[in-house]
């Protein structure tokens, strides 16, 4: 029997729904997940000075305040922090984001879903690869 880690998540969505949606499907799924909220960019580099124990981060790009690749120009030119393998969890499909976002480095890009099953799927897809993965924090 193969032991689990535990996997320590910030959670970065502007959006009350989306962060109990999220917070929903790891509670749901098999994984120990500790799930950390932020509200946007500034919010969540507030969170990684207290606590920069994030294994992965879910991230919005829509957001107030600082938005999801102003988050992340600044977390790339990071030297603790930009290794945090980083998801976008967005509901643009816009092809300019996707292409600036992996240019930054994210390790994955997840259009929102409308169906939740949909959403659940793709969620515990993330859990499953990166609780397997080697991580390197």
């Amino acid at each position: 029997m193969m032991i689990m880690k535990k996997l320590n998540i910030l959670f970065i969505d502007d959006d009350e729904v989306e962060r109990m949606k999220f917070s929903r499907v790891c509670k749901q799924s098999e994984y120990a997940t500790e799930i950390t909220e932020a509200t946007n960019g500034e919010d969540a580099l507030e969170k990684l000075k207290d606590s920069p124990l994030s294994q992965l981060i879910f991230l919005d790009l829509n957001m107030p305040k600082m938005n999801g690749i102003e988050f992340l120009e600044i977390l790339k030119s990071d030297d603790k922090l930009k290794y945090i393998p980083i998801i976008i969890l967005s509901s643009s499909d816009n092809i300019q984001d996707l292409k600036k976002c992996y240019e930054l480095g994210i390790a994955g890009y997840i259009l929102k879903p409308i169906r939740y099953e949909d959403y659940s799927k793709n969620i515990t897809t993330m859990l499953d690869y990166w609780t397997s993965s080697e991580l390197i924090i």
